[in-house]
């Protein structure tokens, strides 16, 4: 049976899901969950994606996030190969990481979205990890990160409006997380009332709403037939001009020529600080970095990007810095 393509387009909203490899619990150690959740976080930032909710379990992770550019491909592929790469870099093994194709779920705006977030803040509960009482207290899911009264400290990422106001027009406020609250625990009490929320329809299909929902995605999806508009060939070639364009910004902020840059040395730390600030803000591969910016093989990249982040390059980090400040 034929694969169906991705849907995508700017603001769409999709449930996401995978497991380990052959159902490996990849998230087994708190080591291996903030690693994901840091990835996801780095994943936002060079996408400019929403989280609405998401739930880092075992051996698997569900992921509620909007996409305002319609770069979901492009952003899950830097996500779990990112996590991938570092997960095998720490248990010194090769591998992939994930079982295989992941899960994108098409989830309708409004009440259809406050489903699918109750439904993965449910996840511990349901799977017998912890009792609804002590929900806030599992780490490694956003609705922890919602209750906390300190905002400032919440990831900008995170997304409570407008699928919160489902609830009675509840606000992102201590009363608004109290009637949230209240909500998921009727859930848990009531099978009855997870039917009609759709519980056991949420993980099935490609697709979550209302009827019209349903229709107006069918079409798109006849549209993309039609054109032949797959994600693949044209989707990659719209990355590739992001990065150039951003590589070119990038250059003149510095004041470089880019047609000089085979002529100096691979780790010319103007090289590494465009390099390492393209990685913050896009999805660039090392091996298109270290193609266009002439820095040798695609593991040199990682390495120099590495030790800019973590200091050990001080001048390209302040160049990196400088880059920073004129977004």
């Amino acid at each position: 049976m034929a694969r169906i393509p991705r849907v995508q387009f700017p603001g769409a909203i999709y449930h996401v899901m995978n497991r380990g490899n052959l159902r490996d619990r990849i998230f087994g150690t708190p080591e291996a969950a903030a690693a994901f959740v840091d990835c996801l976080w780095e994943a936002c930032k060079q996408t400019k994606w929403k989280v609405h909710a998401y739930c880092v379990m075992r051996n698997h992770y569900h992921l509620a996030i909007e996409t305002p550019e319609g770069n979901l491909v492009e952003g899950v592929h830097w996500l779990q190969s990112a996590f991938s790469n570092r997960f095998n870099r720490f248990r010194k093994q090769s591998g992939r990481a994930f079982q295989g194709r992941y899960k994108a779920i098409l989830i309708e705006p409004g009440i259809h979205l406050l489903h699918l977030t109750c439904y993965l803040h449910l996840n511990p509960v349901l799977e017998n990890l912890v009792p609804i009482e002590q929900l806030a207290d599992f780490r490694w899911s956003s609705y922890r990160a919602y209750r906390r009264r300190d905002k400032a400290g919440r990831p900008r990422a995170l997304t409570p409006q407008p699928w919160l106001s489902e609830l009675g027009g509840a606000r992102d406020d201590p009363e608004g997380w109290q009637a949230y609250h209240s909500y998921l625990e009727r859930l848990v009490n009531d099978p009855k009332l997870r039917d009609a929320a759709g519980f056991d329809r949420i993980g099935r299909g490609w697709l979550f709403g209302s009827k019209a929902f349903r229709r107006q995605r069918r079409l798109d999806l006849q549209e993309q037939n039609v054109t032949k508009d797959w994600g693949g060939a044209e989707l990659a070639e719209v990355a590739r001009t992001k990065w150039e364009a951003a590589l070119h910004s990038g250059a003149r902020q510095l004041g470089r020529n880019l047609e000089s840059a085979q002529l100096e040395p691979k780790s010319a730390d103007w090289k590494v600080a465009l390099a390492a600030w393209m990685r913050s803000h896009t999805t660039v591969s090392n091996r298109w970095l270290s193609e266009r910016l002439h820095m040798g093989a695609p593991d040199g990249v990682s390495r120099y990007c590495s030790e800019c982040k973590a200091g050990k390059r001080s001048a390209a980090q302040a160049l990196m810095a400088s880059l920073d400040e004129s977004l």
